[in-house]
């Protein structure tokens, strides 16, 4: 009995619509309810000796044949980060956004909205780079400009890279005549979802509010489709925008999927603007100038984790 793995994942799938699955999660599914398909595989195979190297060729198959399997059924989706995961939607890209962000129909999200994905993303920057990271909440803005004059001017969190901490005193004082560059500032946009739909727009969406810092990045939760990240990959190539993709799960596993790239100086007209707009950004920045003349930053100012305080 010959196993037909294309058919068996979409099927599969389709039975557990919207659920996402790992490849590695779908071949341990069909290894125990298609025993004996996986045993003729094996059995036909002069290379399959265990059922773990049985299990790791279905899983190595499911991702080699994904591109042909989803041009016959477009519904097949997949996630991109590490690890990869499919799952099976009718829904369009853009019913996905909305749905997700709640435009169409009330979330259905339990406690994953976007409010939900800043401490995890400040969690994931503290102890994977410690740097010290600050909610900026767009309603604390004076909007002095109308309803849209502040259209996609402030960023979701902004952070602050300190360089020099551990050096030698005669070092920092030396430093100090010579040169001012002690930071390096940070901006990110949070989105729950990327696909085809949104990337573009979220994308310059970062590249506006992140125009000031020294780095720049967009972020998100779940970004789907290969075709996705190749989109945001050739905008980097212009704009320099980095992507990081957050595991809701475990922060510490999120990755850096393209690396900002850094800008030597930060624009002081444009954080002014801000400054002058939100209230929160004015802490940032009062907390920046209060590095630059103590040399200290204290964890308790800034919105890191409890667990990861020095």
């Amino acid at each position: 009995m010959k196993l037909n793995l294309a058919k068996t994942v979409v099927d599969f799938l389709k039975e557990n619509a919207e659920v996402k699955y790992t490849a590695r999660e779908i071949a341990l599914w069909i290894f125990e309810n298609y025993p004996e398909q996986c045993q003729a595989k094996k059995n036909n195979s002069e290379t399959l000796k265990t059922d773990v190297e049985l299990i790791n060729q279905i899983v190595a198959e499911i991702g080699s044949q994904r591109p042909r399997t989803q041009k016959r059924h477009p519904g097949l989706k997949i996630t991109e980060g590490r690890p990869r995961k499919y799952y099976f939607s009718e829904k369009s890209d853009i019913s996905a956004v909305e749905n997700v962000e709640g435009h169409v129909t009330k979330k259905q999200t339990g406690d994953k909205n976007e409010h939900s994905l800043y401490p995890i993303l400040s969690t994931f920057l503290w102890s994977e780079f410690e740097i010290y990271s600050k909610r900026i909440d767009e309603k604390r803005s004076s909007n002095m400009n109308g309803p849209k004059g502040n259209h996609w001017l402030h960023p979701d969190v902004v952070a602050m890279e300190t360089l020099g901490v551990d050096w030698h005193s005669e070092v920092k004082s030396c430093v100090s005549h010579y040169a001012e560059k002690r930071t390096k500032l940070w901006s990110f946009e949070v989105k729950l979802l990327l696909n085809r739909s949104n990337a573009r727009e979220s994308f310059f969406q970062a590249v506006s509010n992140s125009s000031w810092a020294n780095f720049g990045y967009l972020v998100a939760a779940d970004i789907e489709g290969s075709e996705t990240l190749k989109e945001l990959r050739m905008l980097f190539a212009a704009h320099g925008i980095g992507l990081i993709k957050l595991d809701v799960e475990n922060p510490a596993e999120s990755q850096v999927l393209i690396p900002a790239r850094e800008k030597d100086n930060v624009d002081w007209d444009m954080a002014n603007r801000l400054t002058n707009e939100n209230r929160d950004f004015v802490e940032y920045i009062k907390l920046v100038k209060q590095f630059y003349q103590t040399g200290e930053a204290n964890p308790r100012d800034w919105d890191v984790p409890n667990d990861f305080e020095l």
